[in-house]
């Protein structure tokens, strides 16, 4: 199928479940699938930072993205990251993931070495014209160590260039500006714009935001499914009510000990620890090397998970 123009509503990162050895569990990835079409959401998106794609092989990537296309059987959009340090390689994810079945990719800046916007407008142009399917770019600062410039995302929208922005930046202000811009164009037409922050989706919302995609939707669906209908239909009390209950919620990302392991692993691990614990996945392992969580740590999210009445 084709995604939307624009991309709209809650569109969750998938989580990519392993087994004990660290293969992906597939089994589990097709429950977790079941799981967040149950509770509503209106698109996939399969290989971003939550779906930890940095650490899974090609074949890895590839089978991730055959399964939920083959399971999801056009009832939803699925979108595949093709995220990779340069031009060359992430052609050949684009090449991978639409053989595979992927109805859009999304795409960050290059990394490694620092980009100019000369060079990241260069990217998605070259990007965009192999591509059979929309592209969507992924603002990620804090792993590609730039910034997408809202110049640039809107003349690369004006363009045809890009489908949607996926903005994680955190960065409120210049997600306002590519809103207000690119309603404001008169060239841009069908360009989604979506925040990948968990916890201001309501205030996006307001600004005039397409969508979120929450990686804490994962473990709670139908919360971010709710938080978006009670926005666009005017409701913004009782938003923001669902919003504050997912912050809350979101604390589950801080239980792990920063003594002896990242952020990524703490994050990540209670998102796949509260899936576990909800009966969702069979296993709560992360991919080497991050650092499992504890039983004590462990414990913590399932306490997070009753306060805001999951378990």
């Amino acid at each position: 199928m084709t995604i939307p123009a624009p991309l709209t509503g809650v569109v969750p990162p998938v989580c990519t479940p392993l087994t004990p050895d660290r293969e992906v569990d597939v089994p589990s990835l097709l429950r977790l699938v079941d799981h967040l079409v149950e509770g509503g959401v209106h698109g996939l998106f399969v290989l971003g930072s939550t779906s930890e794609a940095a650490y899974l092989t090609d074949r890895q990537r590839r089978l991730v993205v055959e399964a939920v296309v083959a399971h999801a059987a056009g009832r939803l959009p699925v979108l595949a990251g093709a995220i990779d340090m340069t031009t060359p390689r992430v052609l050949d994810h684009v090449r991978s993931v639409t053989e595979a079945g992927a109805d859009g990719v999304v795409v960050t800046a290059p990394f490694y070495t620092r980009t100019h916007p000369a060079e990241i407008d260069r990217h998605y142009r070259l990007v965009a014209a192999a591509s059979p399917v929309p592209v969507v770019a992924y603002d990620l600062p804090s792993a590609v160590h730039t910034k997408l410039p809202a110049d640039l995302v809107l003349q690369l929208a004006a363009d045809g260039v890009l489908a949607g922005l996926k903005d994680s930046s955190g960065d409120l202000a210049a997600f306002r500006e590519v809103v207000t811009g690119a309603r404001a164009h008169p060239g841009i037409t069908g360009f989604g714009v979506l925040t990948g922050s968990e916890l201001i989706v309501d205030s996006a919302l307001a600004l005039g935001a397409d969508g979120a995609v929450p990686g804490l939707a994962n473990v709670d669906p139908h919360g971010y499914v709710r938080l978006d209908r009670l926005c666009r239909g005017g409701e913004w009390s009782p938003a923001r009510a669902e919003q504050e209950r997912l912050c809350g919620l979101f604390g589950m990302v801080r239980v792990g000990d920063p003594g002896r392991m990242g952020g990524s692993s703490s994050a990540l691990g209670a998102f796949k620890a509260a899936l576990h614990l909800r009966g969702v996945i069979d296993c709560p392992v992360t991919a080497e090397p991050q650092v499992a969580l504890s039983a004590a740590e462990v414990e913590r999210v399932g306490k997070f998970l009753a306060t805001a009445g999951l378990l």
